[in-house]
C-alpha cells in the first residue's frame, strides 16, 4: 500500500485500474460468481496500491474507478461470454493472493494474467465422458444395455454437433436448439424401432447435458447475495437456453411421431 504522502504516479493508477478491471473482466467472462468478480478486481486494486476500487456490473460488461490522493481514473470492459472455465477463475484468485502477500507487483500480475490460458480438454476424451455420463443416467434410471448403448450414442454425437457449432461462434440458443434436435432425433430412434425395453429413456437421458445448471446456480447467488440485475440476467438466459432446448426437443419428436416419456 503507499504511503500517505507518496501519491501514485498517474501512470501506475492507469497501470492498476487496467489490471484490475482485466481480471475482473476474464472472472466474468469464464463464469464466477458477481460477489467474486467485485470482490477479486477490489483486492487486486488495493494489493497494487490504490487506495479504493469501486466496480460496477452489468450482464455484458463491467465499470471500475480506481481512487489516489483525489484522482480517479474509470474505466469500462466488455464482458463477452466465453464459456464456463474454473481453472481460469482459479488462476486469477491466485494472483491476487500472490499480490496482496507482496509475491508480485505490478509487472508480475501482468505477466500472470498475460500467461492464463483456458484448459481445454481433448475433444474426444469430453465427448466420451459427456456420452458415458448420460449412458449411465439412463442405466440409473431402469434402462437396459441397449438402451444404454442408444443414450451413449444419441449423445456423444449430440456433443460433437455442440461442438462444431461453438467452434463456429454460433449464437449459444441456436447452438442448444439444434444440439438438442440432433440428439433427441437420433435418441428417438430407440422408440420408433423399439430398442431394448425401455427406449424413452434414451430420449430423456440424452439430452441432460444440455441443463444449464452452473447459470442457473449462479442467477441464484448473485440474487441472494444483493446484486438482483445479475441474477435476473443470468436467470433470463438460462431459461432462454432452456426454451432453445426444448424448442429442439419437440422439433425432433415432431419429425418422428413419437413423444418418449410424454407419451
Amino acid at each position: 500500500m503507499q504511503a500517505e504522502d507518496n501519491p501514485l504516479p498517474e501512470l501506475i493508477q492507469r497501470e492498476i485500474s487496467r489490471l484490475s478491471v482485466l481480471a475482473g473482466q476474464r472472472l466474468l467472462q469464464h463464469g464466477a460468481e458477481s460477489t467474486l468478480v467485485m470482490d477479486v478486481a477490489r483486492r487486486l486494486g488495493l494489493a497494487l496500491g490504490a487506495e479504493s476500487v469501486e466496480v460496477s456490473l452489468s450482464a455484458s460488461s463491467m465499470v471500475l474507478t480506481t481512487l489516489s490522493h483525489g484522482r480517479c481514473i474509470t474505466t469500462t470492459r466488455r464482458c463477452q461470454d466465453r464459456g464456463i472455465n474454473m481453472q481460469v477463475v482459479t488462476e486469477i484468485q491466485r494472483v491476487c493472493i500472490m499480490a496482496e502477500r507482496g509475491m508480485l507487483d505490478i509487472d508480475g500480475v501482468h505477466q500472470r494474467l498475460e500467461k492464463i490460458k483456458p484448459l481445454r480438454y481433448n475433444r474426444y476424451l469430453v465427448i466420451f465422458m459427456i456420452g458415458l455420463s448420460c449412458a449411465s443416467f439412463s442405466r440409473l434410471a431402469g434402462g437396459d444395455w441397449p438402451v444404454f448403448l442408444l443414450t451413449f450414442f444419441a449423445s456423444s454425437i449430440g456433443m460433437f454437433v455442440r461442438q462444431e457449432i461453438a467452434h463456429r461462434h454460433f449464437n449459444p440458443l441456436l447452438n442448444f436448439g439444434i444440439t438438442a434436435f440432433v440428439t433427441t432425433l437420433i435418441a428417438g430412434l430407440g422408440q420408433v424401432y423399439q430398442i431394448g425395453e425401455t427406449p424413452f429413456l434414451a430420449m430423456a437421458s440424452s439430452v441432460l447435458m444440455l441443463v444449464p445448471g452452473f447459470p442457473l446456480i449462479n442467477a441464484i447467488s448473485d440474487m441472494v447475495k444483493g446484486f438482483v440485475n445479475m441474477g435476473i440476467a443470468r436467470w433470463t438466459m438460462a431459461t432462454l437456453l432452456t426454451l432453445a432446448t426444448s424448442m429442439g426437443i419437440v422439433g425432433a419428436m415432431n419429425i418422428l411421431g413419437v413423444w418418449g416419456w410424454l407419451s
